[in-house]
């Protein structure tokens, strides 16, 4: 199975399916316009939006305002705190970030996804690990209608060797000036949200000090029967905070709301940011990570760009000890960040799951 000739029906079957060396992007530039869609992607039965204009969208958060030492900031900060209690995901505007690196970017990320498929694959997921080109298996046994770029960035001895130092030298220099951009953003923010929840500076640093940061490129391809396939599939992040570009213009995330699902429209100006599954444990069920989605367009490609920033594997995942005392005790488990990190991989559960796991039940505090 190659970029120079169609895909056939023999390639989808159960023997031939390599995923490892498949590409959504090539299946669709490659078919006909009335292709079925491959059986290791068809997805039923999917919790459809909901169509209610009432529901409103998140604030917006202006990272301006927040960087005032005055009363907009405090007006600033206790929005960011009540944004990240009810919805957990948020619009991040006068972020900082100048638009010549973003155009520059773009520009990058486009060009690595119209590489050859043979190129591409030079980074394609290894046997038994998690990071590279192309998509992991769901615990459904399906695929996503997505080709992604999985790399870890951060610390710099994890990175692996035939990943980011390998990939072209513009895109990974423009991508370094991005993550170091991110980086600092991302900490800014973080310290103002353990403001917002009064933990100790310190100890709000130290939670994501040489922290483990990467990044994840994604080729939504366009589908002819977008109802059938599902770009992500719905989940939370297992981060500390995830901040989302969205190159192109073109919008496929949804958000849980209330056991609904809501289009979320980003403005192209904007970051998407939203809490993790970690800074969930971290404030103690005071912030809250969202469950989200991303559904398929059937005219255009969607492309973007994720920065996810996690504890360094040397550190603990549980509630802040600045907010444990003997009438607030932990809702959650404490333990060290790597065997997080296994657990969720190797118990293969989405949506909010693996956050219902680290809870404590009542029977663990001896009700």
């Amino acid at each position: 199975m190659g970029s120079s000739s169609s895909y056939t029906e023999d390639d989808f079957s159960t023997s031939a399916f390599d995923p490892s060396t498949f590409s959504v992007q090539e299946l669709v530039k490659l078919a006909a316009q009335d292709f079925s869609i491959p059986q290791p992607f068809v997805r039923i039965n999917q919790q459809p939006p909901s169509l209610s204009v009432t529901t409103p969208l998140p604030p917006t958060i202006d990272m301006s305002r927040l960087l005032l030492e005055d009363d907009h900031q405090n007006l600033e900060l206790h929005k960011l705190h009540s944004t990240c209690q009810d919805w957990g995901i948020f619009q991040l505007v006068n972020h900082g970030v100048s638009s010549s690196l973003l155009e520059k970017l773009k520009h990058e990320v486009e060009e690595f996804y119209r590489l050859p498929l043979e190129e591409k694959l030079k980074y394609k997921i290894r046997e038994g690990e998690l990071e590279g080109y192309g998509r992991r298996m769901r615990a459904d046994g399906k695929y996503d209608w997505v080709d992604t770029l999985n790399i870890i960035t951060n610390p710099l001895h994890r990175r692996s060797p035939h990943l980011f130092p390998q990939l072209p030298p513009s895109l990974r220099s423009t991508m370094e000036c991005y993550l170091s951009e991110l980086q600092k953003l991302a900490t800014k923010l973080i310290g103002f949200m353990g403001k917002a929840l009064k933990i100790k500076e310190k100890e709000m640093m130290k939670l994501i000090d040489d922290g483990m940061q990467a990044v994840r490129m994604a080729y939504y391809p366009p589908c002819p029967q977008p109802e059938s396939v599902m770009g992500l599939i719905p989940h939370s992040d297992m981060t500390v905070l995830t901040i989302l570009h969205q190159l192109n213009g073109v919008d496929g995330l949804e958000v849980k709301k209330n056991g609904l699902w809501f289009p979320f429209n980003v403005n192209p100006d904007a970051f998407v940011v939203n809490v993790g599954d970690i800074f969930q444990i971290f404030s103690n069920g005071v912030y809250h990570s969202v469950e989200h989605k991303v559904t398929c367009n059937k005219e255009r490609e969607r492309i973007t760009v994720t920065f996810n920033l996690s504890p360094n594997f040397e550190a603990e995942v549980g509630p802040s000890l600045s907010l444990i005392n003997a009438e607030n005790p932990p809702l959650f488990r404490r333990m060290g960040m790597e065997e997080y990190f296994k657990q969720f991989f190797t118990l293969k559960i989405y949506g909010k799951k693996y956050l219902d796991y680290m809870r404590i039940q009542p029977s663990e505090n001896g009700d």
